[in-house]
């Protein structure tokens, strides 16, 4: 895909976030924001998946380590194809497979259930290995929200993962200096995150979470990247696209209401546009 067709793309999954947020009136909108790019690319670009064969021995591996931003994992798997799109209205509701946080019992597509902080790395530390002790090609994504890495498993993961050389397993984080009490640096820094994942034998590239220039040469640089795991720092905006939210804390964890609804389509369907 060009750069003008993931960003289309890209703002599309933003639509349906905002769209499944409200209608569920309740989620993450923040981080699922700031993420969106990088799940835009991952699966349309980057990862061997096919929504018609969920269960392919031979696919790449996604976790979604922060679990709380499933809105904006569920939205780019209905825009792949995965389900209907009109099925993200019932996020959170009862009954639904769209559940608050990923359950693969539920949604085919899913490779992992997570919302426990910390777990997901650890997740996909052993998909790696698994895939490295079958003589197997694929490949393994986990994305991991900044506020996420005060978890000490995350560590004892990363440690793992370059001790047993896991080029197959990409890391990247979603740096976008906030959580859910405020910007990370003050609630309990885990700067600086690259010199960290560096220390644990990671292979660590910085980029601009929201430039897909940058994003495809990033995942690019960590296939060729042998010998040790590859750490993706992305610096991003929380509450990307949607001017009220973005580098606002209390967007982490509150959906819009009808009034706010609006103005972010409104605001969505502008960006759409000038594309």
């Amino acid at each position: 895909m060009t750069n003008q067709e993931l960003q289309k793309t890209a703002n599309e999954v933003r639509k349906d976030i905002i769209t499944a947020l409200h209608a569920a009136g309740a989620g993450h909108p923040g981080g699922s924001l700031s993420s969106t790019d990088i799940f835009t690319y991952l699966y349309f670009e980057e990862m061997n998946v096919d929504p018609k064969n969920v269960s392919d021995p031979n696919r790449d591996r996604f976790v979604l380590s922060k679990g709380h931003c499933a809105p904006g994992l569920y939205s780019v798997m209905a825009e792949k194809g995965y389900f209907p799109k009109e099925e993200l209205t019932t996020l959170r509701k009862l009954g639904s497979r769209l559940q608050g946080h990923p359950s693969m019992q539920y949604l085919p597509g899913l490779d992992m259930s997570s919302g426990s902080l910390g777990q997901g790395i650890s997740a996909a530390c052993g998909m790696a290995l698994s895939g490295k002790m079958d003589n197997k090609d694929f490949r393994v994504y986990t994305l991991l929200g900044d506020g996420e890495l005060q978890e000490g498993q995350v560590w004892e993961a990363a440690m793992f993962a370059g001790f047993r050389k896991l080029d197959n397993l990409v890391v990247i984080v979603d740096n976008n200096n906030l959580q859910i009490d405020g910007p990370i640096d003050k609630v309990c820094s885990p700067y600086p995150i690259d010199k960290k994942f560096e220390s644990f034998n990671f292979h660590v590239i910085n980029i601009d979470g929201h430039n897909f220039d940058e994003i495809r040469a990033a995942f690019k640089e960590a296939r060729e990247t042998k010998g040790m795991p590859t750490a993706i720092i992305s610096h991003s905006i929380k509450g990307k696209g949607v001017s009220f939210m973005e580098n606002q804390a209390g967007w982490h964890g509150k959906a819009p209401n009808d009034e706010e609804f609006k103005q972010a389509m409104e605001e969505l369907e502008r960006i759409g546009a000038s594309i």
